[in-house]
């Protein structure tokens, strides 16, 4: 149970931040911390001005990505959405989705994507 209740608490605070240049076809870099524990994924992302991560599909997961700071764009499915501070932004099984920057301050998120 010393596993377990290491988990319990993820400290993002005491991780690096980790580059992904080009992550799933994006432009620049995108920084993430991430929680991995071999089902689920977490993470702190942050993409700078001008940065994305590519168009991709979800085919045996889903996503989900809240955005802490900053301004930036979803494509989902084809279709454009602004996102900013405080909304949330979902990717079920079987669809696709993109996100990027396109605004003068970072955009900074949290994501999960459960269930790989």
């Amino acid at each position: 149970d010393a596993l377990r209740r290491q988990t319990m608490i993820i400290d993002y605070n005491a991780m690096e931040w980790q580059e992904n240049p080009g992550f799933k076809g994006g432009e620049g870099i995108f920084l993430n911390k991430m929680y991995d524990d071999g089902t689920n994924k977490m993470m702190t992302g942050r993409l700078k001005p001008g940065c994305s991560i590519g168009y991709h599909r979800h085919e045996a997961n889903c996503e989900i990505i809240f955005v802490i700071e900053g301004t930036g764009e979803v494509v989902y499915d084809g279709e454009k959405f602004e996102v900013g501070a405080g909304q949330c932004h979902y990717c079920p099984n079987g669809h696709e989705h993109s996100l990027s920057n396109h605004g003068k301050t970072d955009l900074v998120f949290y994501a999960a994507v459960p269930g790989q």
